[in-house]
């Protein structure tokens, strides 16, 4: 915060310079203005006076010379008098007319180019403080933009360092926990339980499971047959394996703790042979899980007799890495097993489907019978129905002789109407 308050309050500094510069230079301009109008104005007035005195010393030095001239024709001829003088005053006022005329035209070219020299400076002095007031618009918008870029990066390496502070407490926390043997247990326990947690559905597996001869294991997972409860214990054999990498170490040092980590991981094998394979209550084999993959690869890399040793007392070694897929597959062999246990709800509904079809089979054949006997009777029906038609058709086609009868007679037979 004392940076970002330091920027501040150079930023605003630099933009009260800015404004107190651009003030002066625009009254810098308009006194340089004001100026040169001045000395426009002085140089016309002064050349209006000095027109007027020449013109005053003009007019005296023609009257001078007309009164020598008059002196002289006084003298010599006094009859020309008159025509010198008409001489001398039509020459004085075209004299005065030029004059005028001349004055005149010059006094409306300089006030043209006045107005000119006005106008034009009046729009560069426009142009100049345009360009200036963009300029420092400009520059004031580049200058801001600067500044929160600044900021924004000062804001950023403030986050990255409050990062790196927080990420430099946790890795000293870490060492502090990896550090203590306790510690790098607990560590061990809770990477493998978060690893079970994530990948084991609940109900397969159990975390600090008590066996029957007393030991604890840290996870039991619970497999169906034949492959059973696998044990799975946490093992962290940290202090051998740095001293063994640590290049500022001795060549001796170093195989020393080669060795110290070698009868680390046999011993850790051993434990786990020896407590967590129980006949009839465990699997064949069980998990050694080390929670460092440097210590995984560095064991297969340069101690496979350790690794033959484990498989021999039916220990497996895994690393992070490779827990997770023995956990998959453990995951796959509770779904197949499941899948079979459906399978035999299935065929279990199946076989009394299957008595049920039965039953309705025989009902079935039974109504058959029924329909077929009753289609026997129908069709017999039917046929004594054609015979009686028939004899009533023959019996019609018979030709008896009509006896005379009576009228009461006629009357009583049936059918006499027609």
């Amino acid at each position: 915060m004392r940076l970002q308050d330091l920027l501040d309050q150079r930023m605003g500094g630099l933009q009260r310079q800015m404004l107190q510069d651009s003030a002066a230079l625009k009254t810098e301009l308009i006194e340089r203005f004001e100026a040169q109008r001045k000395a426009i104005a002085d140089n016309l007035a002064d050349g209006r006076l000095a027109q007027q005195r020449e013109s005053a010393e003009l007019r005296a030095a023609l009257e001078a010379a007309l009164n020598r001239h008059r002196e002289v024709a006084e003298r010599h001829q006094r009859e020309a008098l008159k025509g010198q003088q008409e001489a001398l005053t039509s020459g004085m006022t075209a004299m005065v007319q030029q004059v005028s005329a001349a004055f005149r035209t010059s006094s409306d070219e300089l006030g043209k180019r006045v107005d000119g020299l006005t106008q034009t400076t009046d729009t560069r002095l426009k142009e100049i403080s345009g360009q200036v007031e963009r300029r420092l618009a400009e520059g004031f918008e580049k200058t801001t933009e600067t500044f929160t870029r600044v900021l924004e990066h000062l804001s950023r390496i403030d986050e990255a360092q409050k990062r790196i502070t927080e990420l430099s407490t946790n890795v000293v926390s870490l060492q502090e926990v990896l550090t203590d043997k306790r510690s790098r247990g607990a560590f061990g326990e809770v990477q493998l339980a978060g690893l079970v947690r994530n990948l084991m559905p609940e109900g397969s597996f159990s975390l600090q499971h008590t066996l029957s001869n007393g030991t604890r294991v840290d996870c039991l997972l619970t497999l169906p047959e034949p492959t059973g409860n696998v044990a799975i214990d946490a093992k962290f054999p940290l202090e051998s394996f740095q001293s063994m990498m640590d290049n500022d170490l001795a060549e001796t040092d170093r195989a020393r703790a080669s060795r110290q980590f070698r009868l680390d991981i046999r011993k850790h094998i051993r434990d786990i042979a020896d407590k967590y394979l129980i006949q009839g209550e465990t699997a064949d084999g069980a998990v050694m899980f080390l929670p460092a993959e440097a210590i995984f690869a560095e064991i297969h890399a340069h101690f496979p007799e350790l690794v033959e040793e484990a498989q021999r007392a039916r220990v497996w070694l895994v690393s992070p890495t490779t827990l997770m897929a023995v956990l998959t597959t453990a995951r796959a062999v509770l779904k197949d097993e499941a899948t079979r246990r459906q399978v035999h709800i299935i065929q279990d509904h199946l076989r009394r489907l299957s008595e049920d079809f039965g039953r309705f089979r025989q009902r079935m054949d039974k109504l058959a019978v029924h329909i077929r006997q009753a289609h026997e009777d129908v069709k017999q029906v039917n046929t004594s129905a054609q015979k009686i038609s028939t004899r009533f058709h023959d019996i019609d086609r018979v030709e008896l002789p009509e006896p005379e009868p009576d009228e009461e007679q006629t009357a009583a037979l049936p059918g006499s109407d027609s």
